[in-house]
């Protein structure tokens, strides 16, 4: 793989404002904010779809890490660790989907890896209008069919995550909400709890593959981006709860929509 032209200053600092802005999207809603990473990965910095995934993947984790770390403030790590079932059911699933997305993305042909690119962006859009909307909502299901479910629904979240290279929070957020009736606030913690370990297979499986390298050839543009991404997980982290979802949600899907139409017609 060719690496792109070495990267001038004002692509380093434009690294690090696209970083900061996610970072603190990241904090802000618990989500990795790779879901908007991706596309200006594709479009802004020009890299391949795969490139982009795998490169997503890899500032992916230190944003959800550090942002479970911001938001701890809010949501202290012991309250998030009190509610170990729910995290080990999804991860029973996610883990094995993790490893089984990272697998598919890397036989893909580019063309189609653009295109299950861009239906995803759209799917995650439909679901930032219509998914965290519920609040304080019962269970939906409950005992062995809870278990099931949410099983089926972690391994479909690691599926998508691994294959977008996202932290899958824009999934992980309204399963927890409606499949267990967790409070809105306390999901975007335990989403990035699940979130961790999820990508950390998912990236363990691309590492195996060639195409790995492109971590090294842009480790400058990742160390960029990554600094930014740490100070926006600290802003979104203590912007939580200050700004209101029914503004902040539909903004957000309207630009993955934009973003997946352009993802789309990549050549």
């Amino acid at each position: 793989m060719t690496p792109l032209p070495t990267m001038s200053a004002t692509r380093f600092m434009l690294a690090i404002a696209c970083g900061w802005l996610i970072g603190t999207l990241g904090g802000l809603i618990g989500l990795g904010g790779a879901e908007f990473r991706l596309p200006l990965l594709i479009s802004l910095f020009g890299f391949a779809a795969l490139s982009a995934v795998i490169l997503n993947k890899a500032m992916s984790l230190i944003v959800v890490a550090s942002a479970l770390l911001f938001r701890s403030t809010a949501i202290p790590l012991e309250e998030v660790a009190s509610h170990w079932p729910i995290l080990l059911n999804l991860l029973s699933g996610s883990l094995l989907g993790a490893w089984f997305g990272a697998g598919w993305a890397l036989r893909m042909k580019a063309q189609t890896l653009y295109r299950v690119l861009a239906a995803l962006l759209m799917l995650i859009a439909l679901v930032l209008l219509f998914g965290h909307s519920y609040q304080d909502s019962e269970p939906l299901l409950s005992g062995g069919l809870q278990l099931l479910a949410g099983i089926a629904s972690g391994f479909g979240i690691g599926i998508v995550a691994s294959l977008m290279g996202v932290a899958g929070g824009e999934l992980l957020i309204p399963t927890l909400v409606l499949l267990f009736g967790a409070d809105i606030k306390l999901a975007g913690s335990l989403s990035l709890a699940v979130s961790l370990p999820t990508m950390l297979v998912g990236f363990a499986r691309y590492s195996r593959d060639s195409s790995f390298v492109v971590i090294r050839q842009h480790s400058a543009f990742v160390l960029a981006m990554a600094v930014g991404s740490l100070l926006g997980t600290w802003t979104g982290g203590h912007l939580l709860g200050m700004v209101s979802a029914g503004i902040l949600m539909p903004l957000l899907a309207l630009i993955l929509m934009v973003s997946a139409v352009k993802v789309w017609r990549h050549p």
